[in-house]
This record gives structure tokens, C-alpha cells and sequence, in this order.
């Protein structure tokens, strides 16, 4: 349990990746005279499929290559993407057969670059202790948020469904769809992603856990877009799939234990507050010396990578500030905190059992930094608001949601940005169910922008 001298200690001890900016004309990426290959990324096929080609072929073009290609190989999802420097060709190399395969290829020397749909678990730690700490922040790096969206056909009148009834209809239990829908009839026929697969991972822990089988009539999917294809294909189809491959099919709301039901946009994920959100992930060894790999890597946190993201159709970690909803929740005082404010399309959230900030907020700092140097957010403040869960007491978890809210405070603080007073809500206005894991999600603190000439300071103060 986090105890309150550690969120006090969290707030005056973070420190913090630079986002660098992608160098200009690289020569040679210090390679040899007889080196073309710059290095190997395999792993995800999430992120391998569109958004690794992308990334590697804009970084390239960065760096003054000519003539940048995508050329598939003759292995089904595996790419070079390849051009001329200076005459001669240098080029990336690209498997994208499933997240545990990344793991396997860094411990094997095979990779430099392991692509990850989901986090890194414990014993891929284990056994890549060699390479040094595989949960540092130069080991993890978030590149982009991805919602898993639960598809139907186009014609299916359902439009939501709780984690509770997905999972039902995934191992089987609920087999026909008049069973969830008064208007809709027939056997349900279930996608799914294969084994290998960092989107399966992430849908088995979010939504089947530990006891809950995979329906043994499932069909299996290395691919995103081909599961998607064939569930529009098919009336009594559902499947899940990566938010950048919807595409015609039609995606559902959906609920955890005592919240709201959401789709799967970009600030629900952007949030992460959609309950079937996950991180899209590159790990490397801390202490990797591949220069190109690592410069890779700045360019992608960098606002370049990131609109990159955004293209093919993932949520970028650039903050946006978007229009206060009308029907938003939450208790009097929230509403009234913040009435004309926007909210920032991220929070920020700590690592498990710890009063530390993740190594995605701690990222999220230098970004939330360089957002608020714009000319048009100059005259704009900053409003953060914590929230924690029901595992304390009513009041405990007052008083760690408004402690979390001061760690952020005093991170922006070190990076010569002030706030407002900060405020906190306990386990008001869960994303998450309480019951399980899952509940650190809750944890969480939201950024809101406020106008200089607004009331919001005053009452913020009231309620410190």
C-alpha cells in the first residue's frame, strides 16, 4: 500500500527523459563501411503492421535518406523499409509476428527494438535481467494509445456491452444473440486474435483474466485488419480488434463494473479511461548502444512521431485541449471546478504500488511543458485534479487523490511551470472497476486548462 510519506517524497524526486529531437543528415549512424542495416525491430503486429513501417520511413526521410520504401519480404508481415544514403542503402528491418516474439528476439540478440501491445511481464523481465532493467525508463517506451474495440457487423442493432457480458460471449456462455438484443436472433460466431499476439494478451487480462476461457469454437487471427474484414463480412460475427483497424465494422460501447459505457474516440483513449485502453510499447536494453536505435526512439516520442501516430490511426500522446461536455459526471463540486475549463487529453497515472509517476507520465510532463509554451496557451492555467479508488477509506483516499495531484505539480514545477491550487476526489468518478487489479486505473490525475480571468482559483483553494 502507498503510504502517504511516499507521495510526499515522489513529489520532489522525478526525473525525466528528454524528448530530443530527431537529428538532421545523419551520414552514417557511426555504421561501417560495410553496414546497411541501421536495426531490427519485431514483436507487435499491432504496431508492426502500419505504424512501425510509418515511423521507421519518416525517420529515414528525417535523416536526409532518399528514395525511402516499405518493401514487403516474402515472409507474410515482415518488411524492409529501405533507401539511399549518399549512394548506398541503408535500411530497417521489420517482423511483426506478436508481441512475445519481441521479447524473445531482444533475449536472442535478434532485435534491437521489441514492439509490445501490452506491458512487459514479469518473467520477460526476468530473463532479459541481462540487458539491465527492462522497467527503466530508457528500457520502456510508450509510443501510442490504442483502444481494443469490440466489432459487430454493421447491421447488428446492439450498441454496447459491459466487460462482464464480453467476456460471456467470448468463452461461449452467451452463445445466441437474442440472449443480449430483443431485435437480433442467431448463433453468435466469435474472431479472435491468435496466441502470439499483444492485442490477445491484452483482451485476455482486461476482459477473460485468469479463469475465463477462450470459446473453443473461436476463429483465430494473426492479423487486425483481415479478424475486422471478416466479422463485416458476417451477420452474427463479433470480434475485437486494434482501434486503427475498425474499419466497416461496427464498434460497441462498452461498460466496466459501475461505470459509464464509452466508445472507443480519441479522448476516451486518449484518457485511458475507455476500459479496453492499452499502451502501445518499444522496449530496448537500458544501456543499448545501437545509436540509430535510440535516436529512433527520440524521434518517435517527438512531435513528428507522434503525428505519425495520429495518421495511421492510432491516439497520439500530443496534447489536445477539448470543449468541456455538457453531460459530463462527477460530484457539485467537480462540475463547478470546472465549469469553463477544457480537458487535456491525458492523465496521469503511477506505477503499480508505488507513489512514483510511470514512465508514460513522466514522459507526459515535458510534453504537457512544451504544450503550454504555444502562444495560444500562454494565457491559459493549469487545473490538476486527483482521483483514487475505494480500496482506503473515504478519507485516505481524499487525502493520496489530492497527493497525487501535488507529485504531478511538483514535477511541472521542475520543468518551470506553475498550477492552481490543486484538488482532489477520492474515488469519485471510477473508470475502472474496484473489485479487481484493474482498480489502479482510478488512480489517476486529469489536467484541465482554465482562463486567466476564471473563478476557478478561488474555489480550488476552498477546497484544498
Amino acid at each position: 500500500m502507498i503510504s502517504l510519506r511516499q507521495l510526499f517524497i515522489c513529489c520532489s524526486f522525478l526525473v525525466l527523459l528528454p524528448i530530443s529531437k530527431p537529428l538532421h543528415a545523419n551520414e552514417n549512424w557511426g555504421l561501417s563501411s560495410t553496414e546497411r542495416s541501421l536495426f531490427t525491430m519485431k514483436g507487435s503486429n499491432t504496431i508492426g503492421a502500419s505504424l512501425g513501417p510509418s515511423l521507421a520511413k519518416l525517420y529515414l526521410e528525417h535523416n536526409g535518406v532518399q528514395e525511402v520504401r516499405i518493401l514487403p519480404s516474402n515472409i507474410e508481415n515482415e518488411y524492409k523499409i529501405s533507401g539511399l544514403l549518399q549512394g548506398r542503402e541503408v535500411y530497417i528491418d521489420i517482423a511483426a509476428h506478436g508481441s512475445s516474439t519481441g521479447f524473445r528476439a531482444l533475449h536472442s540478440n535478434s532485435a534491437d527494438i521489441a514492439m509490445s501491445s501490452r506491458p512487459i511481464k514479469d518473467k520477460e523481465v526476468k530473463k532479459l535481467a541481462a540487458l539491465g532493467d527492462m522497467l527503466d525508463l530508457h528500457a520502456e517506451h510508450v509510443i501510442a494509445i490504442d483502444g481494443i474495440a469490440v466489432i459487430v457487423h454493421p447491421n447488428n442493432p446492439l450498441t454496447q456491452l459491459s466487460v462482464q457480458q464480453i467476456a460471456k460471449v467470448f468463452s461461449g456462455e452467451i452463445h445466441n444473440w437474442n440472449q443480449l438484443s430483443s431485435s437480433y436472433s442467431g448463433a453468435i460466431n466469435i474472431y479472435a486474435r491468435d496466441n502470439n499476439s499483444g492485442t490477445w494478451d491484452t483482451f485476455k487480462n482486461l476482459v477473460l483474466g485468469k479463469k475465463i476461457p477462450l470459446s473453443e469454437s473461436a476463429q483465430r487471427f494473426e492479423s487486425n485488419d483481415l479478424l475486422s474484414d471478416t466479422v463485416t463480412a458476417d451477420p452474427q460475427g463479433i470480434g475485437f480488434v486494434g482501434l486503427a483497424s475498425v474499419r466497416q465494422a461496427k464498434p460497441l460501447s462498452v461498460s466496466d463494473e459501475n461505470t459509464v459505457a464509452l466508445q472507443p474516440l480519441h479522448m476516451t483513449v486518449a484518457t485511458e479511461d475507455y476500459p479496453l485502453a492499452r499502451r502501445l510499447h518499444l522496449y530496448t536494453a537500458p544501456t543499448g548502444r545501437n545509436w540509430a536505435a535510440n535516436d529512433f526512439l527520440s524521434f518517435v516520442h517527438g512531435q513528428s512521431g507522434q503525428e505519425v501516430v495520429e495518421k495511421v490511426g492510432f491516439v497520439s500522446q500530443n496534447p489536445v485541449a477539448v470543449d468541456n461536455l455538457e453531460d459530463r459526471q462527477g460530484p457539485n463540486e467537480y462540475l463547478e471546478l470546472t465549469r469553463s475549463a477544457k480537458r487535456l487529453s491525458l492523465n496521469f497515472r503511477f506505477k503499480p504500488s508505488s507513489a512514483s509517476l510511470d514512465n508514460k507520465a513522466r514522459q507526459d510532463i515535458l510534453r504537457l511543458s512544451q504544450f503550454l509554451q504555444l502562444a495560444e496557451n500562454r494565457h491559459m492555467r493549469l487545473l490538476l485534479i486527483g482521483f483514487g479508488d475505494e480500496k482506503q477509506s473515504q478519507r485516505r483516499a481524499h487525502i493520496l487523490s489530492k497527493l497525487r495531484a501535488s507529485a504531478v505539480k511538483s514535477a511541472l514545477r521542475h520543468q518551470g511551470i506553475s498550477s492552481l491550487p490543486v484538488a482532489g476526489f477520492g474515488a469519485f468518478k471510477p473508470v475502472a472497476t474496484n473489485s479487481s487489479s484493474k482498480r489502479i486505473k482510478n488512480r489517476r490525475v486529469e489536467v484541465w486548462l482554465v482562463p486567466e480571468d476564471s473563478h476557478t482559483e478561488t474555489l480550488s483553494m476552498a477546497w484544498r
